[in-house]
């Protein structure tokens, strides 16, 4: 065990990255059923909850064991937010024009925009961004995630609450600008369980952590679960409850449910232009991400070797997902908590695939995980993950701007993607007008491939557009 995933090469040991694969599993079991509750669009999309549920557990376990067992790196892979919410919005957006566009075209434009991160990723495409992009976004990058996993905590405990004043009604699956006198975002209501237990939460995990306790972060999650079953916060009856199953019945989950013909006659360019730009960025950063916060980075030649790995495995995975049945999988930035607790190696992953294994047969008792649980948990990895900022130069504008708005674009916009994007914009055009100026501030290198991202990213918002 030692020899093969390098545990003290890494100052590791069993116990630490076991319980830090637990603690990644805890801090990301909510897609057991929050998944199947996006896809199947409250029984308007006709995939079946037990069937995205089945789709989203193999998923991340096959592929969160590959990324352990193949590339030795503690990152685990699932279905991804957001982008699950975009192919359910398509689906229903489309439900009433005179080409609908089904699921199983939805499932096909995964499949197609995976076989593209294949080829990218073989071609050294997606590894070459490792050493495009300067290392001030690499910190900002790790910062914007913090940032970004702190907001879901925030969002998802109800402590952070979104309050609309517009005197108008804002149609479902839209968005809307704000007015000047409207209030965006306060703080929620203390009355509420789900923020009572979060603050418990928070306070649990602190001292924990204060007293150097290893697994603090699980044993926290643990906590908050027992406090809520007493306070009777923990819903045994839920949709997720009553549908889960103890022993799993893979027949009825959607494999190969492609639409060839279909596609062919729908405006798909588009959608798989989105899952593929979103899915670019979303990965880069969560890799380097959680590779700087693990110390891979520190060693520039082999951290680079090992990301470059985790790439082809999370481009198989996007494909192999769609043919389970399930949206975009892609690598988590809740590997993040586990990562806090000491896992350096894939036996993180591994143990948090095989705990994804297990949930098909602890199906009910994984959905009883309340959300307030894990919440709680983002929220102090956030802090953990805010220490990279120590390693931008802030007096340096050229430096400071791109960093600054990656940074705040990743939990303000709610997308890793638009956060990087923003910094590669930026970065391009003061380092620029810096080199152009002359002098002493000539010293920015504006990689070829930053041009390439530039003029991408610049049509993407174009063509696609922000949302």
């Amino acid at each position: 065990m030692d020899r093969f995933f390098k545990l003290k090469q890494n100052g590791t040991n069993v116990r630490t990255e076991v319980m830090a694969g637990i603690t990644t599993f805890m801090a990301m079991a909510y897609i057991l059923t929050v998944n199947p509750n996006t896809l199947t669009a409250f029984g308007q999309i006709e995939m079946g909850w037990y069937s995205v549920f089945l789709a989203t557990a193999l998923s991340a376990a096959i592929f969160t064991i590959a990324m352990g067992l193949f590339i030795n790196f503690p990152v685990a892979l699932a279905p991804g937010m957001g982008l699950n919410a975009y192919f359910a919005s398509v689906v229903l957006s489309s439900a009433a024009t005179d080409k609908p566009f089904t699921w199983e075209m939805g499932l096909t434009a995964v499949f197609i925009s995976g076989l593209i991160f294949i080829l990218l990723t073989l071609t050294k495409v997606r590894q070459m961004l490792l050493d495009a992009i300067p290392d001030s976004l690499k910190h900002a990058i790790t910062v914007g995630i913090g940032l970004f996993i702190t907001i879901i905590g925030l969002k998802n405990s109800g402590l952070m609450s979104i309050g609309v004043e517009a005197g108008q009604d804002i149609p479902a699956h839209t968005f809307t600008s704000m007015l000047s006198y409207e209030t965006v975002i306060s703080l929620g209501s203390f009355q509420d369980t789900t923020v009572q237990l979060t603050l418990i939460g928070l306070v649990l995990i602190g001292i924990l952590m204060v007293l150097n306790v290893r697994g603090a972060i699980l044993f926290g999650i643990l906590g908050t679960t027992v406090v809520a079953m007493l306070m009777g916060a923990v819903d045994f009856n839920s949709v997720s409850a009553s549908e889960a199953k103890w022993i799993p019945d893979f027949s009825q989950i959607n494999f190969m449910s492609f639409d060839w013909d279909g596609v062919l006659h729908t405006g798909i360019i588009s959608v798989v232009a989105t899952f593929t730009f979103v899915e670019l960025f979303d990965t880069f950063g969560t890799l380097v991400g959680t590779a700087n916060r693990a110390g891979i980075m520190k060693d520039p030649v082999e951290g680079k070797k090992r990301v470059g790995k985790a790439m082809l495995v999370d481009a198989v995975a996007v494909t192999g997902g769609a043919m389970l049945g399930t949206s975009t999988t892609t690598a988590y930035v809740e590997s993040a908590a586990g990562v806090a607790e000491g896992g350096r190696t894939g036996l993180t992953a591994v143990t948090t695939g095989v705990c994804f294994l297990l949930a098909l047969f602890l199906a009910p008792i994984a959905a009883l995980i309340p959300g307030s649980a894990t919440a709680a948990a983002l929220i102090i990895v956030g802090v953990l993950m805010i220490q990279s900022i120590k390693e931008i130069d802030f007096q340096d504008m050229v430096v400071a701007i791109p960093a600054f708005l990656t940074i705040v674009m990743m939990p303000f916009s709610y997308n890793i993607a638009n956060g990087i994007s923003m910094g590669i914009i930026f970065y391009v055009i003061l380092a620029t007008v810096a080199n152009l100026r002359g002098g002493k501030n000539s010293k920015y290198e504006v990689h070829w491939l930053m041009w390439v991202l530039f003029v991408l990213v610049i049509l993407r918002y174009v063509f696609v557009g922000g949302h």
